[in-house]
């Protein structure tokens, strides 16, 4: 049974294992921030979310990471319905997302309902990937 809660502070080392890309002191700030959620299968983290603002303004998911164990499962699902109903909770009436055009992300986020509405193509090293898709829903 998946139990998806907020990260806290005291969950840092457990993220880290996780997602690493992060610094502590921007982790950190995003915790408090509550822009950091967990996903638990019995007691064991299996995956997470973390969010920051588009412009200030719309809520847009930076990460999703479900471990390649527990993908297929209806987790990531889970934790993307958990977000969007905060979100919509907080008042917003949109959120947004992005990955890149060689990931198969894409499609699992258009079954849930997001909409193309954009791309950035970084072609300068070191940035240089391929396309940066851009998805919107409504809520």
């Amino acid at each position: 049974m998946i139990k998806i809660r907020l990260a806290d502070d005291n969950d840092e080392k457990l993220w880290k294992t996780l997602d690493a890309k992060l610094s502590s002191d921007v982790l950190r700030k995003k915790m408090a921030d509550k822009q950091c959620y967990l996903a638990f299968e019995n007691d064991r983290a299996i995956g997470c979310l973390r969010y920051g603002l588009f412009w200030d303004d719309i809520p847009f998911c930076n990460l999703l990471l479900v471990e390649t164990a527990y993908r297929g499962h209806g987790y990531g699902t889970e934790l993307m319905r958990r977000w969007e109903t905060d979100m919509k909770n907080s008042g917003y009436d949109h959120v947004m997302l992005s990955t890149q055009a060689d990931e198969r992300a894409q499609h699992f986020y258009r079954k849930l309902g997001y909409k193309d509405c954009g791309a950035l193509f970084l072609r300068s090293p070191p940035l240089s990937q391929p396309a940066e898709l851009f998805f919107i829903k409504k809520l």
